[in-house]
């Protein structure tokens, strides 16, 4: 129900860590206004909306994308295995490096090959490069976005039905209750019978808040 762009509300989140933590992975598209100022984050860049791109016009270039689909599809296919296997943020890391660098430095180098043989429009196209391959370099940094589009579909949802609210504050409390409901979405709660529960114990919620999250209310 905000006016701000996504990097200026991350902003405000992001002023809130504690000092001197080293700054967070941060997995967008490569849209500027997602990205805080003051360099505050280790940003990434999705390769799943990269992808997208390809599939777009794969009916007017068949080949070239093929070539560029397949290769992607590889490196999704390591990251599946990592995460199959169990492997740790330093595990999943070395495991890309080995296998999955060789792959996107091929993919890398076929890229430049397009524009140096002029094969291709100029373009901005591998400026982002070095975001899209944070993973080969950074422990824990994701290869897309996928798993916050999935969560982000409340968030578009709520954005539609606030449409119907009379008043901004209307629209707030809202927000908060849609934040309360994916939390017990994630939490394996029942978010209808999470919030009687809170209106019968509004006075013990008021002592003691801590108590009465999605996660500790049960006990």
């Amino acid at each position: 129900t905000g006016c701000k762009h996504a990097g200026e509300n991350l902003a405000e989140v992001l002023k809130q860590r504690p000092p001197g933590l080293s700054p967070p992975i941060q997995m967008c598209d490569a849209l500027s206004r997602n990205v805080p100022k003051l360099n505050a984050t280790l940003v990434a860049n999705c390769n799943a909306h990269s992808r997208r791109n390809f599939v777009k016009v794969t009916a007017s270039f068949p080949v070239e994308c093929r070539f560029v689909l397949e290769t992607l599809g590889e490196v999704f296919g390591y990251d599946g295995q990592a995460r199959v296997r169990g492997l740790s943020p330093d595990e999943r890391l070395h495991f890309h490096q080995e296998h999955s660098g060789p792959v996107m430095e091929k993919l890398r180098a076929w890229s430049s090959a397009q524009f140096e043989e002029r094969k291709v429009e100029p373009n901005s196209g591998l400026k982002h490069w070095g975001k899209l391959t944070l993973f080969l370099r950074v422990a824990g940094a994701p290869i897309d976005n996928n798993l916050v589009e999935r969560a982000l579909k409340k968030a578009i949802l709520h954005r539609k039905n606030s449409l119907f609210y009379r008043t901004r504050n209307g629209a707030r409390m809202g927000d908060l209750y849609m934040s309360l409901i994916h939390t017990c979405e994630l939490n394996g709660v029942n978010s209808f019978d999470y919030l009687i529960e809170l209106q019968r114990h509004a006075e013990e919620l008021r002592k003691v808040p801590s108590e009465w999250m999605p996660w500790t209310y049960r006990a």
